[in-house]
Order: C-alpha cells, then sequence, then structure tokens
C-alpha cells in the first residue's frame, strides 16, 4: 500500500510545481514561499487536529526533535530555492533536476543510514544522475 501513497505524493508533487510556476509568475519567490508554507501549516495541523494526534507531542523525545527541526529547516531551504529556481526557469526543466535529490537521498541513506545498495537501486540512481545532468548542460 505504500506505493500507493508514493504515486499520490508523485501527483501532487507535479501538480506542486505547475501551480508554483503559475503562481510565482508575478510575486517575488521567498514571498510566494511564505504563503506555501502558511498553506501547508494550516493544512497539516488542520489533519492533526481532526484526527486527535496533537496528544502525541508531549512523548516527542529530544532526538526526534531535533532531527524534526532539523527536517523542517532543510525543507524550507529546500523550497526557497525550488521557487527561485521556478521563478527564473522553465518548470519542464526545474522539476525534473530537482528530482535529483532522489538519487542524493539514495546515497545519503547507504552513507549515513547503511542502508543496503541494490544493483537496481544504484542503476536507477546512475539513470536519474545522467538525465539531470542531460538536462543542465
Amino acid at each position: 500500500m505504500w506505493w500507493l501513497y508514493a504515486l499520490l505524493s508523485a501527483l501532487f508533487a507535479a501538480l506542486t510545481a505547475i501551480f508554483a510556476k503559475i503562481g510565482v509568475s508575478d510575486i517575488n519567490s521567498n514571498l510566494a514561499t511564505g504563503i506555501r508554507t502558511f498553506i501547508i501549516l494550516i493544512v497539516a495541523w488542520t489533519i492533526v487536529l481532526v484526527r486527535g494526534e496533537a496528544k502525541g507531542l508531549n512523548g516527542i523525545s529530544k532526538h526526534s526533535l531535533l532531527f524534526l527541526v532539523l527536517s523542517g529547516l532543510a525543507t524550507g531551504l529546500s523550497w526557497i530555492f525550488y521557487f527561485k529556481a521556478l521563478q527564473i526557469g522553465k518548470v519542464s526543466q526545474v522539476a525534473p533536476v530537482d528530482k535529483l535529490s532522489v538519487a542524493l537521498t539514495i546515497i545519503l541513506s547507504v552513507i549515513f543510514l547503511h542502508e543496503a545498495l541494490t544493483w537496481k537501486t544504484a542503476v536507477g540512481a546512475l539513470l536519474i544522475i545522467s538525465g539531470t545532468m542531460v538536462l543542465i548542460f
């Protein structure tokens, strides 16, 4: 069932790129990121509150909180750079180059999380890296 969520994520990520390109066309990219982040904040907290999941706040360890904060900072920086790239570049180039994050995630998961690297995963990462290079150069 995980793959269904992953496919939905991919669909909404694609829509995000299209909607963001249109939305950022006549405003500052940082302002656009701020607006997007505010909407995400409302949606995420609405889901947490409606499902009664806020009670888990007290049980968050310092370790988990630290890495969630770091993840949030990385996400914020990613969005700021993504929106700036969308503002000045073509969405058909920016979005695929942004997906280089998939190959980078594979590499970092092997280094930091000690996940096994299969030949299929390695080939997939190399194809993503190759495709990114084609788009950039």
